[in-house]
C-alpha cells in the first residue's frame, strides 16, 4: 500500500508543480481566477486531511509537503495580485497558475490518508487548528520519533544521538516539545531528562551527573527496561570538554535503548551525533503568509476585507518569518478588525519593535492588548504580556513598554492631553 500511494502522491505532485510554473507567466482569462478558487479549496481537502492524521510513512509525508508547498504558493500569488491591483489601481494583467493537476486522483489519495488514524478531532475551523498545533513540521516530527522508537535487535552498543541544528525561532525546541509530549514517545522512555546551558557549568555538571548515576541506579534495580531519553537544549556553543564528560557519564549508566537529542543553532554538533542530523530551515515566504492570513482573520473570509488583507500582507512582510510574531499579532488582529488599529500596529512594528522572551512561570499581570485598547492605563516603564503559547513549550512572550504625556506647546486652542505608548 506504501509503495502505490508514494507513487501516485509523486506523479500527482510532479505533474502540478510544473503545471503550474509552466503556466504562471502566460495570459490568462477573468475564470482563471475562480477556477484557482476551487483547485484551491480542493487541494486544501488533501492537506487539511492529512494534517489531522498520524501518517508514518515517510515518503508520503515527503510528497504531501511538496502539495503543500504548491498549495501555498497559489494562495500567495492570488493574494499577492489582489493586494498589488487594490493598491496600485491596476487590472490585473498577470496569470496565477492552474494547480488542477494537483486534484488528479484526488479520491485515491484520500482513500489512502482515510486508513490512518486521526490524531485528534477535527476543529471546525483551520486557524483553530493551527494555534494548537506545529505548523509544517509533520515529517519532520516522525523522522524524530522514528529515530525514538527504534530499537536494535540486542540493545545498541552506543548511546545514540540525534543533533537538531537550525536557526534562532526555527522551532528546534517546540519540535522536540512536541515529540516528548507524544504518547508514543512517553510510553516508550520511562524518563524523560532536559539539560539546559546552566547545567554545563563544571560544578552544575558534576553534580548533575553524580546524581543521575545514583537516581538511575534505583531506577534499574526497580525497572530492567527502564530506557531514558535525554534532551540537551542549548543556546550557546556546546563545550566539547564537558559533552565529553556528559556523553561518558551517561554511556555507562544508561540501559540500553536510552537515547539522547541535542539542540543547537551551531552545525558543529553534527558531529557528535551516531545518526544523520536533522537540520530545520525556515519555511518559504509563501508559506509564512498562509499561516499569518489563517491566524489572523480566524473564520472571517479575508475577500470580504480587502485593505485589512492588505495590511495583513504589509504586516507579515514586517514582522518577517517568525512564527512567534506572527502569533502575537495574529492573536492582536483578530480582536480588532478596525483598518486605523491595523495601521498602528504596523507603524509599531516600522519602528523597529525589541521582543523580550520570558521562559518563566511567572508573568506580567498587564495584557498588551489592554493597554492598546485603553483598558488599562499604566505609567512610566512597564512589562506587558504580548502572548502566551498554548503548545510546547509554553513560552511567555513580553514587550517592554513606556508610556508617557505628550506635551502642547504653542497651541492656540487648548487640547487634551493623550497617552502615548511606546513599544521596545
Amino acid at each position: 500500500m506504501e509503495i502505490v500511494l508514494s507513487a501516485v502522491l509523486s506523479e500527482l505532485t510532479t505533474r502540478s508543480i510544473n503545471f503550474f510554473i509552466n503556466r504562471i507567466s502566460k495570459p490568462t482569462t477573468v475564470d482563471v481566477e475562480d477556477h484557482l478558487h476551487r483547485i484551491l479549496h480542493r487541494a486544501q481537502v488533501i492537506v487539511d486531511e492529512a494534517m489531522g492524521r498520524r501518517i508514518t510513512n515517510h515518503a508520503m509525508l515527503k510528497q504531501l509537503d511538496m502539495i503543500r508547498d504548491a498549495m501555498h504558493r497559489g494562495y500567495y500569488m492570488l493574494d499577492m495580485f489582489k493586494c498589488q491591483s487594490l493598491d496600485k489601481g491596476e487590472p490585473k494583467d498577470q496569470a496565477l497558475g492552474d494547480l488542477s493537476s494537483m486534484v488528479i486522483d484526488m479520491k485515491e489519495a484520500l482513500i489512502f490518508l482515510a486508513r490512518y488514524p486521526l490524531l485528534y478531532r477535527q476543529p471546525y475551523r483551520m486557524h483553530l487548528l493551527l494555534e494548537n498545533c506545529m505548523f509544517g513540521r509533520q515529517r519532520e516530527a516522525e523522522l524524530v520519533i522514528n529515530f525514538l522508537l527504534h530499537t536494535q535487535l540486542h540493545g545498541a552498543k552506543e548511546l545514540e544521538v540525534l543533533p537538531i541544528v537550525g536557526p534562532t525561532e526555527v522551532g528546534k525546541s517546540t519540535l522536540v516539545a512536541h515529540v516528548c509530549k507524544d504518547e508514543r514517545v512517553r510510553d516508550h522512555f520511562s524518563k524523560i531528562w532536559f539539560l539546559r546551558d546552566h547545567d554545563f557549568t563544571d560544578d552544575e555538571l558534576a553534580t548533575f551527573t553524580e546524581g543521575f548515576a545514583l537516581k538511575h541506579q534505583d531506577c534499574v534495580n526497580l525497572e530492567k527496561d527502564g530506557r531514558l531519553l535525554i534532551v540537551v537544549d542549548l543556546d550557546r556553543d556546546l563545550n566539547e570538554e564537558a559533552w565529553n564528560k556528559l556523553y561518558l557519564a551517561y554511556k555507562r549508566c544508561v540501559p540500553s535503548s536510552s537515547k539522547m537529542i541535542v539542540v543547537n543553532q551551531s552545525d558543529k554538533i553534527t558531529k557528535l551525533g551516531t545518526v544523520e542530523a536533522l537540520t530545520l530551515n525556515y519555511m518559504s515566504y509563501e508559506a509564512y503568509w498562509y499561516f499569518f492570513k489563517t491566524l489572523t482573520f480566524g473564520s472571517t473570509d479575508p475577500k470580504m476585507h480587502p485593505r485589512l488583507a492588505y495590511l495583513a500582507m504589509e504586516i507579515a512582510r514586517t514582522v518577517k518569518g517568525s512564527l512567534i510574531r506572527a502569533s502575537v499579532f495574529a492573536c492582536m488582529l483578530r480582536e480588532n478588525f478596525d483598518i486605523h488599529f491595523w495601521y498602528k500596529v504596523l507603524t509599531f512594528l516600522r519602528a523597529s519593535i525589541q521582543k523580550h522572551v520570558s521562559r518563566c512561570d511567572e508573568v506580567p499581570k498587564i495584557n498588551l492588548q489592554d493597554v492598546i485598547y485603553g483598558n488599562v492605563r499604566p505609567y512610566g516603564k512597564f512589562e506587558a504580556l504580548a502572548w502566551r503559547s498554548s503548545i510546547p513549550p509554553y513560552h511567555s512572550y513580553v514587550f517592554t513598554c513606556e508610556i508617557g504625556e505628550l506635551k502642547t506647546t504653542g497651541a492656540k486652542r487648548k487640547r487634551s492631553m493623550k497617552n502615548e505608548v511606546t513599544v521596545h
